[in-house]
C-alpha cells in the first residue's frame, strides 16, 4: 500500500520545524538520517524522500548533503505556491527546480503545488493548467495540493494565523472540491492532467472525508497520492485502527506516506513542530509504520 516514505514535511519552514529549538537543522539532520536508515532496514523497495522544502532553498539541500542526510534518501522534494505565498512568478517553476538539481543528483519531486481559490475560482482553474504545462516532464512526481478544501470550522494547525493575516485564510481554499462536496471549475481542468499529476491530501485523525476522497480520486483517474501518518497521532487511543483504515482505503493508489509531527510530550518544546527529545524514537516510529504498510 505504501510505495514511498517522505521524512517530515517542510522542515525548513517554521510552521513544521521550530527554528528556535533547532536553528540550523542540526537535530533535524540527525533525525532525518536515522529515519532514512530505519525505513531502508525495513524495506529495500520503499523510495525515501526528504520532506518537501518550503521555501525552495539549495543551501538547505547542501547542508543536508554535508550532514549525511542525502545518503539515506532516494529523492528530495520541493513545495511551491507562487500565486499565493512565494515571492516569485509562476513561470519561474523550471528555474526553481534547476536550482535544486544543481546541488544534488537525486530526483527532485514536486510534492505540493497548488493555487488557492480564495480570491477567484477561475484563477485556480487557470493555475491548474499553467502549472501542468510548466512542470510535466520536469519532475518524476507532481502532486497537486489538494483535493478538498479545509473545513472552515477546523484550524490550519501548522500555520501562524496571527503572523499571516489574511493570507492565512488562503489555506482553506486549496482544494478542487468545496467544503460542501461540490466541484470547483479546477476539478475538470485537473482531470485533463491525471494521472500525470497526482494529489496531496492530508487526512486528520478519523477524518470523515476519507471515503469521499477515494471516490473522487478514482473518478479523476489519480494514480499517485501523498498523505501523512502522524507520529503525534500514534499516541491517541485507537491510533493503529485509524491508520489501518486509512491505508486500507487507499490501497488502490501508489501512496507516499509522510512521517511527521512530534508528540508534544516527546518534543524538546511541547509542540508538534519541535525537534524530538530522542531522535531514535522518531526513527523507530518510521520503522514500525514501514513494516506495517510497505507493499
Amino acid at each position: 500500500m505504501m510505495t514511498s516514505a517522505m521524512i517530515w514535511n517542510e522542515p525548513n519552514n517554521k510552521s513544521h520545524w521550530d527554528p528556535e529549538v533547532d536553528p540550523d537543522w542540526v537535530i533535524f539532520a540527525e533525525t532525518a538520517r536515522m529515519a532514512g536508515e530505519a525505513v531502508r532496514a525495513e524495506s529495500s523497495r520503499i523510495t525515501r524522500v526528504l520532506g518537501g522544502m518550503s521555501p525552495i532553498d539549495p543551501v538547505f539541500i547542501m547542508k543536508m548533503q554535508q550532514r549525511g542526510v542525502l545518503a539515506q534518501m532516494d529523492a528530495v522534494a520541493v513545495h511551491g505556491f507562487p500565486l499565493d505565498w512565494n515571492l516569485w512568478p509562476i513561470d519561474h517553476w523550471p528555474a526553481k527546480l534547476d536550482e535544486i538539481k544543481a546541488v544534488t543528483d537525486l530526483p527532485v519531486w514536486v510534492s505540493e503545488v497548488g493555487v488557492s481559490s480564495f480570491g477567484s475560482e477561475e484563477v485556480q482553474a487557470w493555475g491548474v493548467n499553467k502549472t501542468a504545462g510548466l512542470l510535466k516532464g520536469l519532475a518524476p512526481r507532481i502532486l497537486w495540493y489538494s483535493l478538498f478544501d479545509l473545513p472552515s470550522a477546523w484550524e490550519a494547525t501548522t500555520r501562524h494565523r496571527e503572523a499571516e493575516g489574511s493570507s492565512y485564510y488562503r489555506h482553506f481554499y486549496m482544494g478542487l472540491v468545496r467544503e460542501d462536496g461540490t466541484p470547483k471549475p479546477s476539478l475538470e481542468q485537473f482531470a485533463q492532467h491525471a494521472p500525470d499529476m497526482g494529489i496531496c491530501q492530508w487526512f486528520h485523525f478519523e477524518d470523515h472525508r476519507l471515503d469521499d476522497a477515494v471516490t473522487w480520486l478514482k473518478r479523476l483517474g489519480v494514480k499517485h497520492l501523498r498523505t501523512g501518518i502522524s507520529w503525534a497521532d500514534s499516541y491517541r487511543p485507537n491510533a493503529l485502527a485509524w491508520f489501518d483504515r486509512q491505508m486500507e482505503a487507499l490501497a488502490d493508489f501508489d501512496v507516499t506516506v509522510t512521517f511527521c509531527f512530534t508528540p508534544e510530550h516527546r518534543g524538546i518544546a511541547p509542540h508538534h513542530t519541535s525537534a524530538p527529545q530522542v531522535v531514535e524514537e522518531f526513527a523507530s516510529f518510521c520503522a514500525s509504520m514501514t513494516r506495517r504498510y510497505a507493499d
